[in-house]
C-alpha cells in the first residue's frame, strides 16, 4: 500500500461512501480492498498504456496480429490507446484521439466516452470536456463508488463473496490473492466479524 498517496483519499472516504450506500463494515472492508488492488496500492489513478511489442502482443493481440503492427506502437501510449480504444465505449476512430483522452482513470478505472459521459451526467462533474478531473482525489473515489452502485456489487460484498465481487470489478478474478489480502486486513481495520459475513 502506498500510505503517502492513500492520505490524499482517506478525508473523502466517511462523507463519500456512504452516499453510495457503502456504508458498513463489510461493504467499506470490499470496496477498500478491490480499489486497492486496482489502482496498485492506491499508487496509480491513471492507466499505463507504455507496453513493449511482446505486452501489445500478449495484452492486446486483437490489435496487434504481428510484430510489425506492434513495432509501429510499442512504447507509446497515446498512439496505443487509440489504437484500441477506437470505435468503441462512445469513442471515435483512432484519428479522433478519444481513445487517450478517454483512457483509464480513477481508482476503478473510467475508462471509454460513454462511461465518462454516464458519470458527468449523474454527478454534474464535466469530465467529457476535462477528463483530468477524475484525477481529482474525491472525483476518483467518486468514480470509482459510481461504478460500484452501478453494478450492484453491495449485494456481494454483503454475501462476503469475494470471487463475485472482483467478477464484478473485472470480469473475472484476476489478483484474487492479492485482494484478498487486502480485504482480510480492511476487515481487521474496520474490525467485521464473521458474523458480519452473514448479513443478506
Amino acid at each position: 500500500m502506498n500510505w503517502d498517496k492513500a492520505q490524499s483519499y482517506v478525508p473523502y472516504i466517511s462523507t463519500v461512501l456512504p452516499n453510495f450506500g457503502i456504508d458498513t463494515p463489510l461493504r467499506k472492508a470490499h470496496f477498500l480492498s478491490q480499489v486497492s488492488h486496482e489502482s496498485g496500492g492506491l499508487k496509480y489513478s491513471e492507466e499505463n498504456l507504455n507496453y513493449s511489442v511482446q505486452g501489445l502482443r500478449s495484452v492486446f493481440g486483437k490489435y496487434f496480429k504481428t510484430n510489425e503492427i506492434a513495432e509501429q506502437y510499442a512504447r507509446k501510449p497515446e498512439k496505443i490507446a487509440n489504437r484500441v480504444y477506437a470505435n468503441r465505449m462512445g469513442n471515435g476512430d483512432e484519428q479522433s484521439g478519444d481513445g487517450w483522452k478517454y483512457r483509464g482513470r480513477g481508482l476503478i478505472q473510467l475508462t471509454g466516452k460513454d462511461n465518462y459521459r454516464s458519470f458527468s451526467n449523474d454527478h454534474g462533474i464535466d469530465c467529457v470536456n476535462n477528463p483530468d478531473l477524475i484525477l481529482d482525489p474525491e472525483v476518483a473515489l467518486k468514480s470509482a463508488c459510481w461504478f460500484w452502485k452501478k453494478r450492484n456489487i453491495n449485494a456481494y460484498a454483503d454475501a462476503d463473496d469475494i470471487h463475485m465481487v472482483t467478477k464484478r470489478i473485472n470480469g473475472g478474478t484476476n489478483g484474487l490473492q492479492d485482494r484478498q489480502q487486502y480485504l482480510d486486513s480492511f476487515k481487521n481495520l474496520y474490525k467485521v466479524m464473521e458474523a458480519d459475513s452473514k448479513v443478506v
